[in-house]
């Protein structure tokens, strides 16, 4: 088995801002309602791990300083995030009524700003090579992106559908939400893998 599978797989499966919101999506809005977002992110994700291999992964590598700038930058926004949402006050009901999910375009341009994201598939570019040609080593890294974060999201979101049957307090939120705020503060020190 080619190496860059476990690698993506464990590097997009691990909590991080796209499985806090799809898991959170699918716990507020249900699992049907969270199909837009599910797919704008595997799509997204695509995008970038493509864009990675085209050429960001070697202008890092060619200037050391940048990519160590890159991932603490990422690493702070992950640190950030993870802080808001454990402080983050409990759900209000009502905002369930006014929030809506993310709608495939959302997801996608989400990509384009979340660190984890990016931190995943400029390593996978840089350390999961093969010796095809640069189209051919995108399209490698889009599919295999892709194609497995598909039934990451798909995993994630039914298990936020599942769970919203759990949190029925605002003491059960406040667990789960700082559960997520936790492992997702977990994830900036892979950013340095």
């Amino acid at each position: 088995m080619d190496p860059l599978y476990p690698f993506v797989f464990a590097g997009l499966f691990s909590p991080g801002p796209n499985v806090i919101l799809l898991t959170t999506s699918g716990a507020l809005f249900g699992f049907r309602a969270t199909i837009p977002h599910i797919f704008g992110v595997a799509a997204g994700v695509g995008v970038i791990a493509a864009a990675s291999s085209l050429g960001v992964s070697a202008i890092l590598l060619a200037y050391p300083v940048a990519a160590l700038v890159m991932k603490l930058a990422a690493a702070s926004w992950i640190l950030y995030m993870a802080f808001t949402l454990w402080r983050a006050k409990p759900a209000d009901p009502k905002a369930r009524q006014v929030a809506k999910p993310f709608t495939f375009l959302q997801a996608v341009m989400f990509q384009w700003v979340n660190p984890k994201v990016w931190a995943v598939s400029l390593a996978a570019a840089a350390g999961f090579g093969a010796s095809g040609t640069l189209l051919t080593e995108a399209l490698r890294l889009s599919s295999a992106f892709s194609g497995i974060n598909l039934f990451v999201c798909l995993f994630w979101a039914a298990a936020g559908t599942a769970l919203a049957r759990l949190l029925t307090t605002p003491r059960a939120w406040n667990i789960f939400r700082k559960t997520m705020a936790s492992a997702l503060a977990l994830t900036a020190a892979m950013v340095f893998n």
